[in-house]
């Protein structure tokens, strides 16, 4: 039975026309959009009542003339074709291939709106993902299955870190496929040309799959991009047992472009302008991140959204809190000294980072590490305060030691190069050369274990020691 065609279009909104008398159509069935000069639209179910439908126009409703254009229900939903053979291509955002390579032959085609992972049937996250960032593989490690996002700001170069955690992610023991998929929307034609000449030069393009919204794009593509790259996704991690990090870069034009449709729809709105179902509309798409049973192949994703005036409390970001196992926070601060990536671990907090790390995972004395590292950073920065306001004189040979700490923290710890990639060990390694600045006595969150093994036998500990001992 054919498509039926219909000529009923009754008015048109930004990229919505909605079309009259229509019969057996169904929410999210693609669309196909007939202009008088031959040109041809697609477009996608967004609500049906019972005699009307509203459709969103991917390539906007410029143009239309509400007499002369077709409108024929196509009877499915956007589909993506998939195969083994998707590594290596870039596709636009309404999943289309933009590389100048051949056509994807599929092995199957599946919904991009993806199904909902059953509770039961999830794994736990508990495997390292190794980045080559200190601040995050030594701070804030990142495991299988995760969803762990960046907060931003404008002009913050979370695009940088995202290619630079694209190129050098990895499982350790390096037996199991790994495959990067990266979605980019609302970016410019700059930033979309860097992220694909770094894969390139880097080799990485070999084992990335990427899907690019341009600014200039439709608004509606960018509702479907980051479903497209899951989608994706979903097939590499269960169907070939691929361990996936997704990088969805950046989520605040997603949100962008959901209230401007939200608004065109004449909706009402909630905070700040945004849909009452932003949570919702995010909770669909970061829930899709996991570990299944029986299942070897995982997803953990990484988005990055950049804070509108770098406010924590604004929506986006507020409501990703809720949904994801924590957040790396860019700081503006260290930005401002030259220092890349400029990542402030005191806010930032990966929920399960104590799941991926340890003995038989990392190290033996990661956790130990960490926090006590973290707790050093902490002092040095209220010690650094205190001479701000009562002079260097006022602290003690402790403080002193510890501001030290910090300084040396940021320019030795947090600050690696663009192209640098760090192993677990290295990143380990260094925080125990760092700890070197502090007296024994003062380590209270190491056991005394790991203090004999990895510390003492470093320059000038072991006088300290003899000196704790005295």
């Amino acid at each position: 039975m054919l498509p039926k065609e219909y000529r009923t279009i009754s008015d048109l909104s930004g990229p919505l026309l909605v079309v009259e008398n229509t019969e057996n159509v169904r929410y999210d069935e693609l669309v196909e959009i007939e202009l008088a000069n031959g040109e041809r639209r697609r477009g996608r179910v967004l609500e049906i009542t019972r005699e009307n439908a509203l459709v969103q126009v991917f390539e906007g409703t410029s143009g239309i003339d509400l007499d002369t254009t077709k409108v024929v229900f196509m009877g499915k939903v956007l589909m993506l074709p998939v195969s083994k053979d998707i590594l290596g291509r870039i596709f636009n955002g309404r999943g289309e291939p933009i590389d100048g390579g051949a056509p994807i032959i599929p092995d199957k085609t599946l919904d991009v709106n993806g199904y909902p992972m059953n509770p039961y049937s999830r794994d736990y996250p508990s495997e390292f993902i190794q980045t080559g960032i200190s601040t995050i593989d030594g701070m804030n490690p990142m495991v299988r299955g995760q969803k762990l996002p960046i907060f931003s700001g404008s002009g913050l170069p979370h695009n940088r870190i995202a290619a630079q955690v694209a190129r050098q992610s990895t499982v350790l023991g390096g037996h199991e496929d790994f495959a990067v998929v990266f979605a980019a929307m609302g970016i410019t034609f700059e930033e979309a040309y860097f992220f694909m000449e770094d894969f390139r030069k880097t080799g990485a393009i070999e084992r990335t799959v990427m899907f690019v919204n341009l600014a200039d794009d439709p608004a509606i593509e960018r509702i479907t991009t980051p479903r497209l790259a899951l989608t994706c996704a979903e097939y590499l991690a269960f169907e070939r047992d691929y361990q996936v990090l997704v990088i969805l870069t950046d989520l605040t034009n997603y949100c962008e472009a959901l209230r401007e449709i939200s608004s065109a729809r004449k909706e009402v709105p909630g905070r700040r302008g945004y849909p009452g179902y932003l949570y919702t509309d995010l909770a669909t798409m970061y829930e899709r991140a996991g570990r299944l049973k029986g299942k070897k192949g995982s997803i953990t994703q990484f988005p990055i959204l950049t804070m509108p005036e770098d406010d924590k409390t604004h929506p986006i970001p507020d409501l990703t809190g809720y949904i994801t196992e924590g957040q790396i926070i860019l700081s503006r601060t260290l930005h401002r000294k030259g220092i890349f990536p400029p990542v402030d671990v005191m806010p930032s907090l990966s929920r399960l980072k104590d799941k991926g790390i340890g003995a038989g995972k990392t190290r033996e004395d990661h956790a130990d590490l960490m926090n006590q590292l973290f707790a050093a950073y902490a002092r040095g920065k209220e010690a650094k305060e205190l001479a701000t306001i009562l002079g260097e004189g006022a602290l003690s040979e402790e403080d002193k030691a510890f501001a030290l700490f910090s300084d040396r923290f940021e320019d030795l710890y947090v600050r690696q190069g663009e192209y640098e990639n760090r192993p677990i060990e290295e990143t380990l390694e260094l925080g125990w050369d760092l700890l070197t600045i502090i007296p024994v006595r003062e380590l209270k969150r190491v056991r005394d274990a790991y203090i004999e093994k990895y510390l003492l036998p470093r320059s000038g500990a072991e006088k300290e020691k003899q000196a704790k001992g005295a």
